[in-house]
């Protein structure tokens, strides 16, 4: 459905450290970007567009990545904690919503709930 997503971020620098660390950790990079502007994705088509706005109050999104496996999910939050990100929930099964749901969830330097899940 969706070709990709813009975010305006306070930080540049922290947001790009954020999900560079932690979209690394699911096999993402970033693949384009300036001063002003990060994209990151699979490699050649980055779907995350971090745009700075020293301006923005805050932003409260939900952003869930897809994991192919469990060790990734675990990577991500690992990974995104050493980052800058808070911790949200913790990997493990959220079987509320499945039985197989795996997932992490974070915020990122704004306040955004990210999240990584599997579903195998």
């Amino acid at each position: 459905m969706y070709d990709h997503i813009g975010l305006k971020v306070k930080d540049l620098d922290a947001s790009a450290r954020f999900y560079s660390a932690a979209l690394g950790a699911l096999g993402h990079e970033v693949g384009a970007g300036d001063e002003t502007i990060v994209g990151i994705g699979p490699k050649g088509a980055p779907g995350l567009w971090l745009g700075g706005d020293a301006k923005l109050a805050h932003s409260l999104l939900h952003l869930a990545f897809a994991a192919d496996s469990h060790a990734a999910v675990d990577a991500f939050y690992r990974e995104g904690l050493k980052a800058g990100g808070r911790d949200n929930g913790k990997p493990g099964l959220r079987k509320d919503y499945s039985p197989t749901y795996y997932a992490a969830f974070l915020l990122d330097p704004d306040g955004n709930n990210v999240e990584a899940v599997c579903l195998k």
